[in-house]
C-alpha cells in the first residue's frame, strides 16, 4: 500500500470532511528513498497486524500486480478498515453498526496513489498522492500540481522527532529524540536534524477530499486533519524507530512478512465478522452439550 496512514483509523473517521481542501504534508525521514520502500511495506504490515482485532482491523481484499491505464504496471492494493468501535463515540451515534472505510491504492514506486471511500457516506472521497524524493523537502512542487492548486495548497511540514501527537501512541522506544539504530548508527535526532542529517528524504503527501454533504463543518474539520497528520506522524515514527527490524530486508524477503500478516490479520476480521449472532448462539449451544 502507498501509505502508512492508511493503518491507524482508531483516530480518524474520514467521513466528515468538507467539500474540497488541499493539504501537502511533508515528512523527513533519515533514511534514502530505496531504504523506505522496504521499510514502509514492513511499517503498514506490522502495524495493520497490531491494531487488527477480532472482528475489526485491516481486511485485505487484492495485494497484486496490475497495469494502471496511466502509469503502468504497479502493485495494487484494496483494503477494507473496519472500525466502528474505534470512533469517537459523538461519531459513533452517527453510524452504522457496520462500518468501514475502503482503500485502494497503486503503487509506482516512488509515486504512490491512495483513494479512500466510506461505506456510510458514498459521496466522499479522499484522494492521496505521494512522491518520495532524496532531499529534505525543499522541492516546491513534487507532485506537479497546477497553479490553481498551488494557490488552494496548505504545505504543512511533518517534524517526526520534535512535533507533538496524542499520548496514547507515545511509545519511549519510538521517540526518534532518544532512539538510536543499532544496525545503522542513525539516531538519535537532535533539534532541526532536516539540516544536517544524511542520509534524507522525504514524503510529499498531497491530500485532496471531495465531499458532496454539508454540516458540522467546524468541528470535523479540525478534528480529520489533525488526525491524519496523527496517523502520518506516528507511522513514520515508528518506521524510523523499527529500522533495526527491517533494514537487512530485501523487498521479496518484505512482501513474504507481508504476506504473512494479510493472511493473519484476514484471518482475525474475517473469522468473527462471518458469523451472524444466530450462528454465534447456535455454536454456543452445541459447545454447551
Amino acid at each position: 500500500s502507498g501509505n502508512s496512514l492508511l493503518v491507524q483509523f482508531d483516530s480518524c473517521p474520514l467521513w466528515v470532511i468538507r467539500a474540497m481542501l488541499i493539504k501537502e504534508y511533508r515528512v523527513c525521514m533519515p533514511l534514502t528513498v530505496e531504504e523506505y520502500r522496504v521499510g514502509q511495506l514492513y511499517m503498514i504490515a506490522k502495524h495493520s497486524h497490531e491494531q487488527t482485532q477480532h472482528g475489526e482491523g485491516v481486511e485485505v481484499v487484492h495485494n497484486e500486480e496490475r497495469r494502471h491505464p496511466v502509469h503502468g504496471v504497479g502493485q495494487y492494493t484494496e483494503k477494507k478498515i473496519h472500525l466502528s468501535s474505534r470512533l469517537p463515540s459523538w461519531v459513533r451515534a452517527a453510524v452504522p453498526k457496520i462500518f468501514y472505510v475502503t482503500e485502494k491504492a497503486w503503487n509506482f514506486y516512488p509515486l504512490t496513489l491512495t483513494e479512500y471511500t466510506c461505506s456510510f457516506v458514498p459521496r466522499l472521497t479522499i484522494e492521496i498522492r505521494t512522491r518520495y524524493e532524496d532531499n529534505n523537502g525543499c522541492t516546491e512542487n513534487a507532485l506537479s500540481l497546477s497553479v490553481e492548486e498551488v494557490q488552494q495548497r496548505e504545505v504543512d511540514c511533518v517534524d517526526i522527532a520534535y512535533d507533538t501527537f496524542p499520548e496514547k501512541h507515545y511509545v519511549r522506544e519510538e521517540d526518534c529524540r532518544h532512539f538510536k539504530s543499532k544496525k545503522t548508527g542513525r539516531g538519535p535526532l537532535k533539534p532541526d536534524w532536516q539540516s544536517d542529517t544524511e542520509p534524507i528524504m522525504c514524503s510529499y503527501k498531497v491530500v485532496k477530499v471531495h465531499f458532496g454533504v454539508w454540516g458540522l463543518q467546524t468541528r470535523v474539520e479540525s478534528f480529520i486533519h489533525r488526525s491524519i497528520r496523527d496517523i502520518l506522524l506516528v507511522g513514520h515514527r515508528q518506521a524510523f524507530a523499527w529500522i533495526d527490524s527491517w533494514h537487512d530486508l530485501t523487498l521479496d524477503d518484505v512482501r513474504h512478512i507481508e504476506q504473512q500478516f494479510q493472511d493473519e490479520t484476514n484471518s482475525k476480521v474475517l473469522g468473527t465478522a462471518s458469523h451472524s449472532p444466530a450462528e454465534e448462539e447456535t455454536q454456543g449451544r452445541d459447545s454447551s452439550k
